[in-house]
């Protein structure tokens, strides 16, 4: 299960996406979540199914990507749904006490679980087709101008990308601990909700120290390479834009401002 989260994990290719400027990546993914939240018809969800089919087909990424990066959070998925469907009032199609299913109830749970879904796999796009050190040159450009207020840009950069260039080392560590610990007899899936809290003892102790360790081999890595910052520091390969991140940059805005137009006007 820890396994199938996907958050971090990069997934090498040479597709559009792929080579897109990360700067640009960054910004038409928050831009395409905002305006995500524009659809509220049949027609708007059918758009923004088709974007996201075409973006995930562009990248060339396996289709179990897709059903991996929603794996994770299946449960809040139907949780959403369940809200929905069992307090939205309107037209009752099935009544059991106080719990009851409406049409509305169905209808909104519908699309607000496809928006849901939208967001993973859209956010998983990001990360899938840009390198972790790609993906950090792309965030210090981005704050490269709040620099003038005190902003440390390269640093606030670095944490970020190591937070997340870690994510998937962990959660295999963690895998790796649990599947120990239940050889030797630990339960984490069985008794009560303190039972359950002492058990994950055996987990947290090796877990902790394994990252401070990997913290303390990743600082030792950084000084033996002279590292000393952002502070006229430079890149083998400098960051560009392209004819590529144009075309993407105006597909975003294009369905940005269809959405827009579809619910105002």
């Amino acid at each position: 299960m820890l396994t199938d989260i996907t958050l971090g994990q990069y997934f090498p290719g040479t597709s559009f996406l792929h080579k897109l400027d990360p700067r640009i990546k960054i910004v038409a993914t928050m831009i395409f979540i905002v305006a995500i939240f524009f659809a509220h018809s049949l027609a708007s969800y059918a758009l923004v199914t088709a974007f996201v089919a075409l973006s995930f087909a562009i990248s060339r990424l396996p289709v179990k990507f897709i059903l991996k990066s929603l794996k994770p959070l299946w449960v809040i998925i139907i949780f959403t749904m369940g809200v929905h469907i069992f307090t939205t009032p309107g037209d009752v199609l099935w009544q059991y006490g106080i719990f009851h299913i409406t049409k509305e109830g169905l209808y909104q749970g519908a699309l607000m679980t496809a928006r849901l879904v939208f967001l993973i796999v859209f956010s998983s796009l990001l990360t899938y087709t840009t390198s972790p050190i790609v993906l950090t040159d792309g965030i210090e450009h981005l704050l490269n101008p709040f620099k003038r207020i005190g902003v440390p840009a390269h640093e606030l950069a670095m944490m970020m990308t190591i937070a997340l260039r870690f994510i998937p080392t962990l959660l295999e560590e963690t895998d790796r601990i649990m599947k120990a610990q239940t050889a030797r007899g630990a339960n984490f899936t069985s008794g009560s909700l303190l039972q359950r809290g002492k058990n994950m003892i055996p987990l947290l102790v090796p877990l902790f120290v394994s990252a401070f360790r990997r913290a303390d081999d990743l600082a030792t890595a950084m000084e033996a390479r002279c590292y000393r910052g952002g502070e006229g520091r430079t890149r083998m390969n400098e960051l560009s834009y392209t004819y590529r991140d144009g075309i993407a940059m105006a597909a975003v805005l294009i369905v940005t401002a269809v959405l827009a137009a579809m619910r105002w006007l």
